[in-house]
């Protein structure tokens, strides 16, 4: 794979950019009818009069979609618009049926939001939000299925779809992967969409323009549509912004235009001069009244708001002081968190709990290739068997080969029982231990003597030799000392 690259300094222009990110709802049904909005049917399988276009077909609101836009505007600080109409966007492509996309224009239902994202080195930046709108989506063209002709799949046309526009509060391509990786996390959290990029779900369109630093004057924009990963994103505003740099710099002139992002390349290319808005003859829908949102309505939409991830992240460091990017990752994954919060009633040491989920849990998770909804050891279990382990009944190695596995084939066995049953239990008896030491010391005579002529590394053999003559039943750290006695 070639990539290209623009090697003009640019150290004398800033980035300006803004992201239109498209955001597909996990809705069962499409936005103004009640075919099925499930990815991944047959061609033109979830269609009706409605999805085509045809005469006399009239759309009706699915209330649901209504009540996602408000969550995710309420999650990004914005005010919602009580009053709502529809519009008629008129353009014509071959896989939008009725010739017009319904929207909203100059009544979204979000406005003046914003979010803070935090960027590799620890900092913030606030990224304003201009609107949210709803809208339906189009359908999809293939154009690689026959040498003569165009197919149009019509499955997608009418999902539900709203679009975040943000200020163009943009400076990097850091700032912008930061501000979707964000956006992502919040609506699978907000159980709005499932945000899958590949799937088409979570789709971007980024407005770039230059300027000299030191101005406050907007630059021409150009906007490179439909950008279908977080890291390409990066590529192409990378690569945008150098082009532009380049055209500037040589005395040209930048033409505002829709660009293609080539991800073999690296490149951009122009698709068509960008249109303007009144290309567009928007005016209200006839076919759809006002929706009207009481205060009864947004009040319980916003009472019935979560806790989101960066409010959880930040009590976890608080209450148990651990870093916040390991907060992080635990406020981030909505079911590891909700996991949590289930086994914590129960765990004597809550630390140790996110030390196991972080650490050990995961490692069999990606073992096995699963999610932590799939892991068939409670909540319950899991917090009993940290127990055992901290309060040194039994080792963390026995617990994670033997009784984890055993746990997991019997969701309803009690851990300190199936331990019992195992022979897991740490030995007590410290004379039994005593001569499980002389046995290894006698043994390893040539160790002993290398570690009284200062060879410490050696312990380490006699502690593992014991423990496997107790088949894991020893407290390592007592088992440590008596050697470290007999040794002297």
């Amino acid at each position: 794979m070639s990539t290209t690259t623009i090697s003009k300094d640019t150290g004398n222009f800033e980035l300006v950019s803004g992201l239109e990110i498209h955001v597909q709802l996990n809705t069962q049904s499409k936005i103004f009818c009640s075919d099925s909005a499930a990815f991944g049917a047959e061609p033109n399988e979830h269609i009706s009069t409605v999805s085509l276009g045809l005469p006399g077909a009239l759309p009706k609101l699915n209330k649901e979609v209504i009540e996602k836009a408000m969550r995710i505007g309420l999650a990004l600080n914005c005010e919602i618009n009580q009053y709502n109409f529809f519009d008629r966007k008129n353009y014509f492509y071959a896989d939008l049926p009725k010739g017009y996309q319904i929207t909203q224009d100059n009544s979204p239902i979000c406005k003046n939001g914003y979010i803070n994202v935090r960027l590799s080195d620890g900092s913030e930046k606030r990224i304003g939000i201009n609107r949210i709108h709803l809208e339906e989506d189009a359908g999809k063209s293939m154009h690689d299925q026959d040498d003569q002709f165009s197919f149009v799949d019509l499955n997608r046309a009418g999902v539900p779809l709203i679009e975040i526009v943000t200020e163009p509060d943009i400076r990097s391509s850091e700032e912008a992967a930061a501000l979707l990786t964000e956006i992502r996390q919040l609506v699978r959290f907000l159980d709005v969409s499932d945000g899958n990029m590949e799937e088409g779900s979570l789709r971007c369109d980024a407005n770039i323009s230059i300027r000299e630093k030191g101005t406050t004057a907007f630059g021409t924009r150009c906007e490179v549509k439909n950008v279908n990963s977080i890291r390409n994103v990066r590529r192409a505003m990378d690569f945008e912004f150098g082009r532009q740099v380049e055209v500037v710099s040589a005395g040209g002139e930048i033409i505002q235009s829709t660009l293609n992002f080539d991800a073999d390349a690296g490149t951009t290319s122009p698709m068509r001069s960008k249109e303007e808005a009144n290309d567009y003859r928007y005016f209200p829908d006839p076919d759809l009244p006002p929706v009207i949102i009481s205060d009864e309505w947004l009040a319980k939409v916003k009472s019935a708001m979560p806790t989101l991830p960066k409010e959880i992240a930040q009590h976890l460091v608080n209450e148990l002081g651990i870093n916040l990017s390991e907060a992080a990752v635990l406020a981030d994954d909505k079911s590891l968190y909700q996991y949590y919060t289930a086994a914590k009633e129960q765990v004597n040491n809550k630390k140790s709990l996110i030390n196991w989920l972080l650490g050990s849990v995961r490692a069999i998770l990606n073992e096995k290739q699963i999610e932590i909804a799939a892991y068939t050891v409670s909540p319950s279990q899991l917090a009993q068997a940290i127990n055992l382990v901290d309060d040194k009944k039994i080792s963390q190695q026995n617990a994670l080969q033997q009784l984890l596995p055993a746990l997991e084939k019997d969701n309803n066995a009690n851990a300190a029982d199936l331990a019992k049953q195992l022979n897991l239990i740490i030995v007590e008896d410290a004379d039994a231990i005593s001569g499980l030491i002389d046995e290894v010391l006698s043994k390893y005579q040539p160790q002993v003597e290398a570690y009284k002529k200062g060879k410490k590394g050696v312990l380490g053999l006699f502690v593992g030799e014991v423990m496997k003559l107790a088949k894991g039943k020893a407290d390592a750290k007592k088992l440590n000392e008596l050697i470290l006695e007999k040794l002297k």
